[in-house]
């Protein structure tokens, strides 16, 4: 039996660090385990570099007292440090939590002094000056490890931060006196110990912590594996924050357990660039990135030419029609096959080499409700892009659509040695070794997150014919209108942001004669539309409230109206002054709307949608960019939509 097959059947009851192990064992210097781009230049670690680095970060930390049991914070970019840090902490016993880099001070302070976190890692100067700001209310972190040392020389006197340069060179003095203490303690390392925590979206109050144990992070890993026939050395590229359960699932799960490559773009801003260089062969990422990818299309498509836009939307209707015939197990005529043929070497395959997607054999959307018609624009352009569904608790997405049975309307069939079953009222309810272990520190809402054995998801869903799961929206907001309709706003909204002019949108309607809504414009592309159409404007509240623009997106949601059924079309609609902000509150860290939160700030103007009010004068808060926060007053027109 070769190293590789030995790999295989031992990678799963595991730890992390001791599958890492496993992985520098087998691979050693042969393969490539993580790429990352620097000033234009990728550089790479074979396993053995992985794992070396892990041993180093691990004894910086024992020389800094981290001991078994305890926690440590990370405030951090994808990056390999990200990585290396987290796997340290994890060979010492020790557990993490990964926070969002665009948190403020306060919540930093909240969320490390919940679980007593000694140590934290942060990635540059931003995130130092946040903790230095609310140190006064982190008395159990004795030191903060910065990653970037960009504009930190006036700090280098603090003893209370230490560089992740400076963390290795301590982990080298350590490893010298005290020989095989990391393998030591990697080695005691068990399955069930818990490896990360998570806050989930906090939506309707304070997050809780999902806590995963190693096992559940390799059980889901396995059947990622098993499902989409990963191989060694594979291309994925980490975008998603480390903060978010899919870039965790991936990068500490899928990427140790099937050996593939993990890569790092440069910044947000390469990202698309990056895609090209690499050529990744799967994605997973939020739907908001698809959603921003097709609007972006759509508005350079409506910049081309009129023959290129001619062709365009001559290449995506043959496409769809492709993409349905072969759903349906329909023959294709020769005379469509060649078209399509045309099509892809003309239109399709240009503009997914474009995008840094021509590599790609899978693509995942995940997260956020995303709407059909965004699966089916991508998909019409040649590029398999399919919805799938999970959550935090459930150690990550464990429903997908298999190749050959993408349904645009539903979420595929569970992953392998997972049972998915629909309770009485609805309830969408899985049983899996990957779902979580509990929540941190709050037994109560442990013990109410299961029935018999089942993880109770919270989304309210039913399983077709053909054993597809079709998610109807989260159970608790499912609403009825004042005759008693039932319907969901996720819904609604995810199809009126399939226009590239909506950037976000809020629905309402419980008890009340018809269903209204708040809209955020996408301030890049409307504001290209004005200029096109000579529109003078200065601010996003300028731009919201032109009369050209309160045209245009009536005119979308008239087309969205034409795709819903009566109950759910949309009546009355306003353009919010102000884009909404997570650092409002009006937003979760993952984008998700704080549903009740937004009702109450914005109660004065869904008020006036109901009561025949042509517009209303509101008074609300902006944060301006450099934090101050002013008051604005303004009038809102209340739009019908006939």
């Amino acid at each position: 039996m070769d190293k590789a097959t030995v790999h295989k059947t031992k990678r799963y009851n595991v730890t992390l660090p001791q599958l890492l192990a496993q992985n520098a064992e087998t691979f050693g210097d042969a393969k490539t385990a993580i790429r990352e781009k620097a000033y234009g230049i990728w550089q790479k670690y074979t396993w053995n570099d992985y794992f070396n680095y892990v041993k180093k970060t691990a004894a910086g930390f024992a020389a800094l007292n981290m001991k078994r049991g305890d926690n440590l914070c990370m405030v951090v970019h994808n990056s390999p440090e990200w990585l290396f840090s987290e796997l340290a902490t994890h060979a010492l016993g020790a557990t993490t939590l990964n926070l969002f880099t665009s948190s403020i001070a306060g919540e930093l302070a909240f969320s490390i002094g919940r679980i007593s976190s000694p140590i934290v890692v942060v990635q540059d100067q931003e995130q130092v000056d946040k903790l230095i700001e609310v140190k006064d209310k982190l008395p159990h972190t004795q030191k903060v490890v910065y990653i970037d040392p960009t504009g930190m020389t006036s700090y280098e006197n603090d003893s209370w931060l230490i560089s992740y340069a400076g963390l290795l060179e301590i982990g080298e003095k350590y490893m010298a006196d005290h020989p095989g203490y990391v393998e030591e303690e990697i080695s005691k390392g068990r399955p069930q110990d818990i490896a990360v925590m998570i806050q989930t979206s906090g939506t309707t109050g304070v997050p809780k912590m999902a806590m995963l144990s190693h096992r559940n992070l390799t059980t889901m890993a396995a059947q990622w594996i098993e499902a989409t026939h990963i191989q060694t050395e594979e291309n994925w590229i980490s975008m998603s924050p480390p903060a978010w359960i899919v870039d965790q699932m991936w990068g500490v799960g899928v990427a140790l357990g099937s050996a593939m490559t993990m890569n790092f773009p440069e910044t947000d801003e390469t990202v698309l660039v990056d895609f090209r260089d690499i050529g990744p062969s799967m994605l997973i990422t939020s739907s908001r990135f698809w959603e921003d990818m097709a609007s972006r299309i759509r508005v350079k498509i409506s910049d081309a030419s009129w023959v290129k836009r001619k062709l365009f939307h001559w290449g995506e209707s043959v496409g769809r029609t492709v993409v349905e015939k072969r759903l349906h197990k329909q023959t294709i005529s020769w005379p469509l096959k060649v078209l399509y043929q045309f099509m892809t070497m003309a239109v399709y395959n240009p503009l997914l080499d474009r995008l840094g997607c021509s590599h790609f054999h899978s693509a995942f959307t995940g997260g956020h409700p995303i709407s059909p018609d965004v699966i089916g624009f991508f998909r019409a352009i040649g590029l398999n892009l399919k919805q799938c569904y999970g959550l935090t608790e459930s150690g990550g997405i464990f429903q997908i659509q298999p190749d050959g049975e993408v349904k645009l309307e539903t979420v595929g069939l569970p992953l392998p040695l997972t049972e998915v079953k629909i309770a009485d009222d609805q309830e969408v309810l899985v049983k899996s070794d990957a779902n979580f272990s509990g929540y941190y520190n709050d037994y109560k809402s442990t013990e109410a997150a299961f029935e018999n054995g089942w993880l109770k998801t919270g989304d309210a869903g039913y399983i077709d014919e053909d054993g597809h799961l079709l998610i109807i929206g989260r159970k608790e907001d499912i609403i009825r209108n004042k005759s008693g309709e039932a319907f969901s706003p996720d819904f609604i909204e995810t199809r009126l942001k399939f226009s590239p002019y909506i950037k976000e949108a809020v629905t309402f309607g419980e008890a009340r004669p018809y269903i209204a809504a708040m809209i955020n414009i996408d301030f890049g592309n409307v504001g290209n539309w004005a200029e096109e159409k000579m529109i003078p404007y200065t601010t996003y509240m300028d731009l919201s409230q032109q009369k050209a623009v309160e045209e245009m997106i009536l005119k979308e949601v008239r087309q969205v109206n034409e795709q819903l059924p009566d109950v759910m079309k949309i009546k009355k609609f306003v353009l919010l002054y102000k884009l909404l902000d997570a650092d409002d509150d009006e937003l979760t860290r993952t984008g998700k709307v704080r549903r009740r939160f937004v009702y109450g700030l914005y109660i004065k103007i869904i008020e006036a949608m109901y009561g025949g009010q042509k517009n209303v004068q509101v008074t609300g808060k902006i944060r301006y960019r450099d934090g101050r926060v002013g008051e604005i007053e303004t009038s809102i027109n209340m739009i019908s939509v006939d």
